[in-house]
């Protein structure tokens, strides 16, 4: 089917679209109609796939305005964070690659040089667009170009310290810059912290509600499931200035401020970002919206508006279509609520994003000790110290990829205080769908260098159980416990135990030492049996506390004549680096092989095929390890360990 053909059946007008240009050429009343269509196609589209559907639908009619008033790809146009890009995407000509969207081959989830000149940059991570803007406007002003740069931020990422510093120097030089603030009253859940409260002064403003509720229009020539889901604001409705109104906080800041307008109605929010082109120096465009906009499930989904359903979901309810399984979030989530039942001291930080790491269930319980700091990951490290100081137990819980932004923080704020706070990272490793930006695959590395951090590695339910625990007992430095995404598999149970060292198989030849960090523990069993199958035995064991490397670990490898490790983390820096370097210092000189992720940007898919694409399966690790050790059988001057020991 054509692309043509494929997007009539989600509308006339969307199926001629296929550039920006085709949007300028439209009526009031055909946008509205195109909005609807849109609507549409995105829900259709993603529902198939997985993917952010409440942003999108909440940055319609704002995209379209976008498009009418900028020429992108000249006037650069850039979004924070790019989950709110798929609008963008199917303006700029990219609709028919939504049928295999965040999938091999398909689009990204994100903004992506590589699929579109519109484009240009690729960070997912929040509160960054301001200052890549700052800079772009700087280098357009300094090179004499007369080109347009234009920001959106949502309210969340104002939350974050970035946006805040960018906007400090944005005042300071003065260059034509359009900020518009895409003002929905959430990130993923309901934005937290005092901007957000002086904002939602404006939207519960009775004047403000009656424009925003005035006129709406159902379009039945909007195919969906059932009767017509979608309503489009229409007519022109003036935008609202009055006492509650934020300007003067930015006017402050040097900065003209344009708004609150209506962010569903393209001709509103068109004369807004017009006047702001105009104006040549930065101006913020205020534009209220409602995340999920036009469409049931997503509005009335009270955790997050259906932010970013994983995977496919049932049009008419949103329901995901997956039979339920046992995530790892879960059982972090009901061991953090049982441990906060035993203790008192234990407290809980999320940066915005409590229902994704499983905080929230923490918070349902006991409210006033559970806060949200917005996105502000940096701020939720050091905030935390100053519970720790005040004699608690802080457990920090993001997603692997955004503890990075604040290395800093936990290195010199909280370990070199030696402050017990745990920071629990989901989504560790490689997550797939969501791209490099959002791969957990550097926390193994990067914060391995922080004196005094212990980190754990589960390999299934009960060791994330027992670890977290473990972790929480520790009140003399901090300790992060790693898990990856998606469903937890079958507990995986240890022979016996050295030191902290789980031993899940062993054999009566010492041949090879398989250290399989966190998830790859059944993949370590799967390839002992391979190997044993070539006649040389295999031992198993799950280090469980990957750094400090334990010394029984090394007292270990050097009873066996090849050690492997494989990790889901990047090769430099890992745990398998760390275990060559202790193995050094201890003075074993037995040979050692490690398995990971090379340091790279490794294209989106699912978890499956990226780790097939990096021969971390089962048969390849049996099929290089099957190599290494009959290498070794090659050698015949070689001395076994036992040999060496003889020796000495």
């Amino acid at each position: 089917m054509s692309v043509e053909e494929d997007t009539a059946n989600h509308g006339r007008l969307l199926g001629t679209v296929r550039g920006p240009q085709d949007v300028k050429r439209m009526s009031g009343e055909e946008l509205d109609v195109l909005a609807a269509e849109i609507r549409d196609f995105l829900i259709t589209k993603v529902s198939r796939t997985g993917g952010h559907v409440g942003p999108n639908l909440g940055v319609v009619e704002l995209t379209l305005a976008m498009h009418r008033v900028f020429d992108s790809p000249r006037d650069r146009l850039l979004f924070d964070t790019g989950h709110q890009a798929y609008v963008h995407k199917i303006l700029t000509g990219r609709q028919a690659g939504f049928d295999k969207l965040r999938q091999r081959g398909g689009l990204s989830g994100y903004p992506s040089q590589a699929e579109s000149e519109h484009d240009l940059i690729e960070n997912s991570h929040a509160s960054t667009a301001l200052s890549y803007a700052d800079g772009l406007a700087k280098a357009y002003a300094l090179r004499g170009e007369a080109r347009s740069v234009v920001a959106v931020v949502g309210d969340g990422a104002l939350t974050g310290g970035m946006c805040w510093e960018a906007l400090n120097n944005i005042a300071t030089a003065g260059n034509s810059l359009v900020i518009v603030v895409n003002d929905n009253g959430r990130s993923y859940s309901p934005t937290i912290g005092g901007l957000a409260d002086h904002l939602s002064s404006l939207r519960l403003n009775p004047g403000y509600e009656k424009v925003l509720d005035t006129v709406k229009d159902a379009l039945g020539s909007t195919p969906l499931v059932g009767k017509p889901m979608y309503e489009v604001l229409h007519a022109v409705k003036k935008g609202i200035k009055d006492a509650v109104a934020p300007q003067a906080m930015f006017e402050d800041l040097g900065i003209k401020y344009v708004g609150p307008v209506d962010g569903h109605d393209v001709t509103a929010v068109e004369a807004a970002l017009r006047a702001a082109k105009n104006f040549g120096g930065p101006v913020i465009v205020h534009a209220v919206t409602r995340k999920g906009y036009g469409y049931r499930p997503a509005e009335e989904d009270e955790a997050d508006c259906l932010h970013g359903p994983g995977s496919a979901f049932d049009v008419e309810t949103g329901a995901l279509l997956a039979a339920p399984s046992v995530k790892w979030t879960h059982v972090f989530a009901d061991e953090l609520l049982a441990i906060a039942d035993e203790r008192p001291d234990v407290v809980g930080i999320t940066a915005a994003m409590a229902e994704p790491t499983g905080i929230a269930k923490l918070a349902r319980k006991y409210p006033e000790r559970v806060y949200d700091v917005g996105i502000a990951e940096q701020h939720a490290a050091t905030s935390a110290a100053g519970l720790a100081l005040g004699g608690l137990h802080p457990v920090v819980a993001v997603y692997a990829t955004f503890l990075n932004r604040a290395f800093d923080q936990v290195l010199l704020d909280v370990a070199m205080h030696k402050l017990p706070v745990t920071f629990v990272l989901d989504r560790a490793g490689i997550t797939g769908p969501d791209g490099p930006s959002h791969y957990g695959i550097w926390d193994m590395s990067v914060f391995g260098v922080v004196p005094g951090l212990r980190i754990a590695a589960p390999r299934d339910a009960a060791t994330l159980r027992e670890e977290l625990r473990e972790a929480m007992a520790v009140d003399n430095g901090p300790t992060v416990v790693r898990f990856p995404t998606g469903a937890v598999a079958a507990d995986l149970p240890a022979l016996r135990r050295v030191g902290p060292v789980d031993v899940l198989a062993e054999s009566a030849r010492t041949d090879v030492l398989l250290v399989a960090v966190g998830s790859f523990g059944q993949l370590g069993m799967e390839v002992a049996a391979r190997v044993a199958e070539q006649g040389y035995g295999v031992t198993v064991v799950d280090p469980r506390w990957v750094r400090p490397v334990p010394a029984e670990l090394v007292d270990l490898a050097a009873r066996h004549r090849l050690v492997v490790s494989v990790e889901d983390g990047v090769r430099v820096g890992g745990v398998g680096d760390a275990l060559a370097q202790a193995m050094r210092d201890a003075d074993v000189r037995v040979p050692l092989k490690d398995l990971g992720v090379p340091a790279d940007w490794h294209p989106h898919g699912t978890r499956a095929q990226i780790l097939a694409d990096l021969g971390l399966t089962a048969q390849d690790v049996a099929r290089d390890v099957t190599g290494w050790i009959s290498g070794l059988d090659a050698t015949p001057d070689r001395l076994t360990p036992s040999d060496a020991a003889a020796q000495n």
